[in-house]
């Protein structure tokens, strides 16, 4: 329905219940001329006078107390639901619809949904986990996630840390078959690579130059579509591989992992957290928000320090002494 038909039948249905136009207006918040024009263009919109009009007071004709019987129990009914949407709005409860990619998602934003379901448990989340771009719309988004250089057209994106693409090895294979000392040094040695799910196209090396960041292609000695069966073959020892910050930072403050030329550290990218404008959101997406927010924004639990990175190369060093 049309607002302006909503804001007639509204203006009508007011001015019969409390038997004035200057009353029904006032209970609207509109001027007396707004709730005069609203009624007229009812009246001429149906083709009937509803009131009967003298300069002290309306009564109804029989066609509008008929309109008003039909039209009163459903401007209720909707104005009840009206209340109850935006009480549902402020509501931490219900559904929540959050997306982010598959690869990174657990470590990431799990504890930080385990503590949202704990504090709010009549929430009812609905992850979907994917790597691929979806449609924002389409997919009914509440929250989402993602990894890259941006987060998505058309909404809001704010990053909560810095991607660093690191090079790394464990010490028995560096032990085995030494450290390179370059990106050109790379060739001699066992590289593993990432396909993507979707595309089927092996992803190139990331490289900081400068300002800039290069792709390098690496020959494959051990390809896979899956970050975590990648992770382990560099945990065995078998190849070196090319993993992001937060899935080998614990590793390399444990010594499992050494990372290799830290000068080159890609760290143009970023984990972003993106939804809607705020104004429009129910209760529950804005807290989710705000937690994830709080607890994942400028973490140093998944970003190495440059210092943290040039000690942890020496340890290289070391082992080759």
């Amino acid at each position: 329905m049309p607002i302006n038909e909503l804001r007639s039948i509204t203006t009508f249905v007011k001015t019969a219940e409390l038997g004035s136009l200057r009353k029904a207006a006032s209970a609207q918040g509109i001027t007396p001329q707004r709730a005069s024009q609203a009624l007229t263009q009812l009246e001429r919109h149906l083709g009937v006078r509803l009131f009967h009009r003298t300069t002290r007071s309306m009564s109804l004709t029989e066609e509008g107390r008929r309109l008003l019987e039909m039209a009163q129990p459903a401007l209720l009914g909707l104005q009840r639901a009206f209340q109850a949407t935006k009480i549902a709005r402020d509501e931490i409860a219900g559904p929540l619809r959050i997306v982010g990619p598959r690869s990174m998602f657990l470590p990431v934003v799990g504890p930080v949904l385990e503590e949202f379901c704990r504090q709010y448990p009549e929430i009812r989340p609905d992850v979907q986990l994917d790597d691929r771009l979806g449609n924002w719309v389409e997919d009914r988004v509440d929250v989402g996630f993602r990894a890259g250089l941006s987060a998505h057209d058309g909404v809001v994106a704010r990053r909560l840390f810095v991607l660093q693409s690191i090079i790394c090895a464990a010490p028995e294979y560096l032990s085995r078959h030494g450290v390179p000392g370059s990106i050109e040094a790379l060739g001699s040695h066992k590289c593993s690579v990432f396909r993507h799910s979707h595309t089927g196209h092996v992803i190139p090396w990331h490289f900081k130059i400068g300002a800039a960041v290069v792709d390098h292609h690496v020959a494959p000695a051990f390809c896979t579509n899956d970050e975590e069966l990648e992770l382990q073959a560099v945990l065995a020892g078998t190849v070196i591989g090319q993993l992001a910050n937060v899935t080998i930072a614990k590793y390399i403050r444990s010594g499992r992992l050494i990372p290799l030329l830290v000068r080159h550290v890609a760290d143009q990218a970023g984990y972003f957290i993106y939804y809607g404008s705020r104004a429009s959101q129910p209760a529950r997406a804005r807290a989710f928000i705000d937690l994830a927010l709080r607890r994942l924004r400028d973490d140093n639990e998944f970003v190495l320090s440059d210092k943290e990175l040039v000690m942890a190369e020496r340890r290289a060093r070391g082992l080759m002494k």
